[in-house]
């Protein structure tokens, strides 16, 4: 790892020339970074996250070897088994391609061309998070019923979770040093040969990162196919626990679940690469100069404006449809304004409980390559994998058996959330890290600053727009929450998605519809800050 002087050019174009901006540093794929240890300030509560990501999977093993390794064999062998992963697979690779191409091409027009309101179409191009994933198949299934299955579940899982890759995409295009582009097309690159060389390499692991997200999401997902009616391994593990008192045919897979969660990390990393590109400062305060459309403009407006309409408008003119016209609907201010207020509560807690325990593990995967850093984040995706309510059983098996306080409380409410969403946040910190330049880190230390002080003065400064990032992102997913939250929330409480279920659940359309709009209202403001934010 080196840092070059000036003049620079980036380590990704080819050849060398003089430029005002400051020194880049990177380290090219070729080269592996020198291990370095991890010291004791992030290497003990990175511990302590791994082992609480990974409480659910002591449940799966007690529960999945309750009847016998062979029991649980003859599940996962079976040929339902086989059929439930491909379906899967179909629908997570679909799904994620989708969520990319829209991602990628949103981000690239919103930061880089002459789009006409790049602010307004970046803010649109978020706004989809506060979009549940059920909110989004009910809206698309109520209108055209013969969606119903893989193409319903396909579209509305992608429209609801290409943000993903937006956000981390976007971020590395405004964090790029447009000396870089400018310098490759000085040594006669084209456009497109500059983007290929020079900005792809760098965008390679923020999407990887979104597509990973997206496929974890969409594995674990249990609204939008349960409405859809279309048979995956989380819809499967749901009517098993519903069907029968027997949790191991649930439990066994669920471990098929987790070995799928296993590979998929394997493929994300091998897909990041080893490059890491980060910049030694702001440099100068010149933008990018936005690419000019030309006849593009007109497809580019038409392409933002399709994807808005879809992911967003069409959702929303459906809930008001049927708060207008339904007869059920029946505006309560007192309990909405109330379930509301609970909602926002309990998902900042959990933002606040999942960004603490996913620090350590984000900084850790930025900036170390050994095994045992390896091993700490693939942990933390752990939960994530699951189905909300395989997490909730499992905590209600611990709870019950070893820390029985915690039934039904909070607290136990509180930690679910953050099994779950730790990998939104340790994605989103491990970004923002791999931005920051580690050279600073290494000069801190070279002048006396302890570990600790190095932590809190260099590295969480850097991070801190990607930790902001990452809480907001992990609020929104929260509200959205579902099985965990119908199995653990306290009696007498409710959030706005579990009152959205039970009407929903019942046929009461119109009744949930006033649940279904708060949510996403409350929802669209940090997704609005998201899409505002300039680095």
């Amino acid at each position: 790892m080196s840092i070059k002087a000036p003049p620079t050019v980036a380590a990704t174009a080819a050849g060398d020339g003089p430029t005002d901006r400051p020194a880049d540093i990177s380290t090219s794929a070729g080269r592996r970074p020198a291990a370095r240890r991890i010291p004791a300030v992030l290497a003990l509560p990175a511990a302590v996250t791994g082992l609480f990501a990974l409480l659910p999977l002591v449940y799966l093993g007690i529960r999945a070897m309750e009847r016998g390794p062979s029991y649980a064999w003859d599940i996962i062998a079976a040929d339902r088994t086989a059929g439930l992963l491909l379906r899967s697979l179909a629908l997570t690779a679909v799904v994620v391609t989708v969520a990319v191409v829209l991602g990628v091409s949103l981000a690239w027009l919103t930061e880089r061309t002459a789009l006409p309101a790049p602010r307004l179409w970046a803010v649109l191009a978020t706004l989809p998070l506060a979009v549940p994933s059920y909110v989004m198949a009910f809206s698309w299934l109520s209108a055209f019923p013969s969606l119903a299955g893989f193409s319903g579940a396909a579209l509305a899982l992608s429209l609801a979770c290409y943000p993903y890759v937006y956000l981390p995409v976007a971020a590395v295009l405004r964090g790029i040093d447009p000396a870089q582009e400018e310098t490759a097309r000085s040594l006669g690159h084209s456009a497109f040969g500059a983007f290929r060389r020079v900005t792809l390499p760098q965008l390679r692991p923020a999407a990887a990162g979104g597509g990973l997200l997206v496929a974890l999401y969409v594995i674990s997902d249990f609204g939008a196919v349960s409405l859809m009616r279309y048979d995956t391994f989380t819809r499967a593990i749901y009517l098993s626990y519903r069907a029968s008192f027997d949790r191991t045919p649930a439990a066994a897979l669920s471990c098929v679940l987790v070995l799928l969660t296993v590979l998929l990390v394997i493929a994300e990393r091998r897909t990041r690469g080893r490059a890491r590109h980060a910049r030694s400062g702001r440099g100068t305060a010149r933008p990018h100069v936005r690419l000019p459309l030309g006849r593009l403009r007109v497809p580019a407006l038409a392409w933002c404006g399709l994807i808005a309409a879809a992911a967003v408008a069409f959702p929303v003119a459906t809930l008001g449809f049927w708060i207008v016209s339904g007869n059920s609907a029946t505006w309560q201010p007192a309990a909405l304004a109330s379930t509301a207020l609970t909602t926002a509560a309990v998902a900042a807690a959990g933002a606040a409980l999942t960004v603490l325990l996913a620090l350590p593990v984000g900084i850790i995967a930025a900036r170390h390559r050994s095994r045992p850093a390896r091993l700490l984040e693939h942990a933390s995706y752990a939960g994530h994998a699951l189905p909300g309510i395989t997490v909730a059983l499992a905590l209600v098996f611990l709870s019950v058996r070893y820390a029985y306080p915690l039934y039904q409380q909070y607290p136990l409410l509180i930690i679910a959330y953050a099994m779950l969403f730790l990998p939104l946040a340790v994605t989103s910190i491990r970004a923002a890290v791999l931005q920051a330049p580690p050279e600073l880190e290494d000069m801190a230390r070279s002048l006396g600053r302890s570990p600790a002080r190095v932590l809190r003065e260099v590295t969480l400064p850097l991070a801190a727009p990607g930790v902001a990032a990452g809480a907001a992102l992990t609020f929104v997913v929260i509200m959205k929450e579902l099985p965990a939250t119908l199995l653990l929330r306290p009696s007498g409480m409710d959030t706005l998605a579990t009152r959205l279920w039970t009407q929903t659940d019942v046929g009461a359309y119109a009744a949930a519809a006033p649940y279904a709009l708060a949510l996403i209202l409350i929802a669209a403001v940090p997704s609005y800050l998201l899409g505002r934010h300039r680095s």
